[in-house]
């Protein structure tokens, strides 16, 4: 039998935004896959200290960190790719000049001067995670891997157009992603399967946001949550239920990876 490998985003695919759980159909399902040999990683923008209590309770040690910036095969790392610092400096001076806020984010935490910037406050508290810390020389004193911009939509373009060798990708309304160009979960996601030996037409991946757009689009069986952003249901191989309707046990059984359901013909991408 071929080797498969099942990639999960987090936020809104493993964790529901309401309660901040993981279903009960989800975790069983995943526990199937892992019975049966399957891998099961975890792909997430997020740090890994900010995902450790997920993967234990799923029993998951292998996993793409930081938006495919920090690569770990069960607790070892294969791959890291931290920025430059001159365009850190330089990313934060723009920042500091039109009174944005800025954090940056090393691979065991995030660190700020601007911990009281309203808009850090907003998106950290909508997702309940944990608070940078206050740190005016984090990214001088640590491999950065991603920093995070704090401004709003029209607020972004003189980014884009500043800082060409960066790639910016928003996950709140005043909230982005900023990564070296043409990184993502797809990068950490190659590196996983050249090192598993496994063909990316034998990978499968769930997600919700705009940062798994790359990530569904190279593995073989790219699943968008019923609760996903438009775009990426457009590049999904399959649009299984919301996550609080028991989507990853039914993307899974649809997949014919769990239940010994034989794999059904994908119903199209909305």
């Amino acid at each position: 039998m071929e080797k498969q490998i099942v990639f999960f985003d987090v936020d809104g695919t493993l964790l529901h935004h309401e309660d901040r759980k993981i279903p009960e159909s989800a975790k069983q399902a995943i526990h199937e896959l892992q019975q049966k040999g399957i891998s099961t990683v975890i792909s997430t923008g997020r740090i890994p200290a900010y995902f450790s209590s997920i993967r234990k309770e799923l029993r998951i040690d292998s996993y793409i960190s930081i938006n495919g910036q920090y690569v770990v095969y069960e607790g070892e790392v294969i791959y890291d790719n931290p920025i430059a610092l001159e365009h850190l400096e330089e990313l934060a001076g723009e920042a500091f000049s039109r009174n944005h806020a800025v954090a940056f984010c090393s691979s065991k935490g995030i660190g700020t001067k601007d911990l009281g910037h309203p808009h850090i406050v907003t998106s950290f508290g909508e997702l309940l995670m944990e608070y940078p810390v206050i740190h005016s020389r984090y990214y001088k004193e640590h491999a950065i891997y991603q920093a995070l911009l704090f401004c709003t939509e029209d607020e972004e373009h003189v980014y884009r157009e500043r800082f060409p060798q960066f790639d910016f990708v928003r996950w709140h309304e005043v909230a982005m992603d900023v990564l070296p160009k043409g990184c993502s979960k797809a990068k950490g996601i190659e590196i996983m399967l050249d090192k598993l030996n496994i063909p990316a037409q034998h990978a499968y991946a769930f997600g919700d946001g705009r940062n798994d757009i790359e990530m569904l689009s190279l593995v073989g069986h790219g699943i968008a949550m019923g609760n996903a952003v438009p775009e990426l249901k457009r590049v999904a191989d399959y649009v299984t239920a919301p996550i609080g309707e028991d989507g990853i046990r039914k993307g899974l059984k649809a997949m014919g990876l769990t239940d010994n359901g034989e794999k059904k013909v994908p119903e199209p991408a909305i």
